[in-house]
């Protein structure tokens, strides 16, 4: 089974690849960030993550998605932003055919720490030791990306 996990951001766009195997259990296959430019047109910056989605897809084959559930944020702006690129992400999904999960983030922490109000460190901690990770990636999008991939998982029952 291989899960595409995205944490959507106009700025910056996480996403995970995990893959589950009989013999090895859950691994990260690849991950990274999409960044676009602040200066740039919004069609353009939602252009380039669709066009890196799609070929995150189609170089990776994942199952289903596991992408994160906007949440309510004081600063409206901020959270326009992210529900374009949600947007984008859901729809590249669904044209690849995807079947896709939706977590909120106190569900991904309950999943990964046992705790709904765990810190970003704690989740880090967690996804670490779980994915038996040397070290982490540098960009927190990336690690909520892996860590929407993980709660996938756990609620497939695979982890």
């Amino acid at each position: 089974m291989i899960i595409l996990g995205l944490d959507p951001g106009l700025a910056s766009f996480g996403w995970a690849i995990l893959e589950k195997d009989r013999k090895s259990g859950l691994s990260i296959g690849d991950c990274g960030v999409i960044k676009t430019p602040a200066g740039e047109l919004l069609g353009n910056r939602l252009c380039k993550i669709e066009s890196e989605l799609k070929d995150i897809i189609k170089n990776n084959v994942p199952d289903m998605a596991s992408i994160e559930e906007l949440f309510f944020v004081k600063n409206i702006k901020t959270a326009m932003a992210v529900s374009h690129a949600r947007g984008v992400a859901i729809l590249a999904c669904s044209r690849a055919g995807l079947k896709i999960n939706e977590f909120t983030p106190i569900q991904v922490k309950q999943a990964l720490t046992g705790y709904g109000q765990a810190d970003k460190k704690q989740v880090g901690f967690m996804v670490q030791k779980i994915l038996k990770m040397q070290t982490l990636p540098k960009d927190d999008n990336t690690v909520d990306a892996i860590a929407l991939g993980i709660c996938l998982a756990h609620s497939c029952g695979v982890v």
